[in-house]
């Protein structure tokens, strides 16, 4: 019998961040070939208004699914799902969609000081859903929410191998360290793709040890949980689309080294 290549499966970003999430998810899932979406033409999501970004997504999906069919999207992207991902799965119910969103229930699970902070960007710190997600499962907690208007560029830059000051990237995660009551804050939620690239970076700068908590991993299972299995299949080869169609040389070199093709 002659192998028939699988669906892709389509990884979502505003940027280079979901590419924490594709690296768990290929080992996960080798049978498929994955669709890297990065929306650099839009990058960053944090100065769109939200009526505004909420319409740019759909309509941008509308394009990506008719384009490419996908078995699965993951938006790997906490602002983006935390204001669309409702409105997305509305206007694609054929379309499964796996979502990033703060790992305030995790963190609130694991913590043993009880004081919690949310690293991520603007956007996702003003969000109802993630002061939805600390009602619900951390109000035992003291959770800080901590909105970086530069982490994610940072990182993006950090990625491509530029120099990044450690005082700058200091004067960012600083809040997130709190002192109260005699305790002290022991996790911080990355809530934001981009910012496990620079986890090493955290924890050396760090004024003392928490646990970051990247939810790569955690987005990769769901991913397979809904991926269904394929054995007789010949995996297409895995490819990136910028929407700005003209990526930097250094974002190519990237995305060569993580074995995706620049389209």
């Amino acid at each position: 019998m002659t192998a028939t290549s699988a669906k892709p499966v389509l990884v979502f970003d505003s940027g280079i961040g979901g590419l924490t999430v594709l690296r768990e998810a290929r080992v996960l899932i080798p049978e498929r070939h994955f669709i890297y979406v990065a929306d650099d033409a839009g990058f960053p999501y944090g100065g769109w208004p939200e009526t505004e970004l909420r319409a740019h997504l759909i309509a941008l999906f509308k394009r990506l699914l008719a384009d490419h069919d996908p078995e699965l999207s993951v938006i790997a992207c906490n602002t983006a799902f935390t204001l669309a991902g409702a409105e997305l799965r509305a206007a694609f119910p054929g379309m499964r969609f796996v979502g990033t969103v703060p790992a305030i229930k995790p963190a609130a699970e694991r913590t043993r000081s009880g004081l919690v902070s949310v690293l991520a960007t603007p956007g996702t710190v003003q969000r109802a859903y993630t002061r939805d997600l600390i009602s619900s499962f951390a109000r035992r907690c003291d959770v800080d929410l901590v909105g970086s208007e530069n982490l994610a560029r940072m990182a993006e830059a950090y990625i491509r191998g530029e120099a990044i000051a450690d005082a700058a990237v200091l004067d960012e995660i600083a809040p997130c360290f709190v002192e109260r009551d005699g305790r002290k804050t022991d996790i911080v939620v990355l809530a934001c793709t981009h910012y496990p690239f620079m986890a090493n970076v955290f924890r050396r700068l760090a004024p003392w040890p928490v646990d970051w908590l990247d939810p790569a991993e955690a987005i990769a299972r769901q991913i397979r949980r809904l991926t269904p299995p394929l054995d007789d299949t010949a995996p297409g080869e895995d490819i990136a689309i910028f929407t700005s169609g003209k990526p930097d040389f250094a974002t190519c070199r990237l995305m060569q080294g993580f074995g995706l093709r620049v389209v």
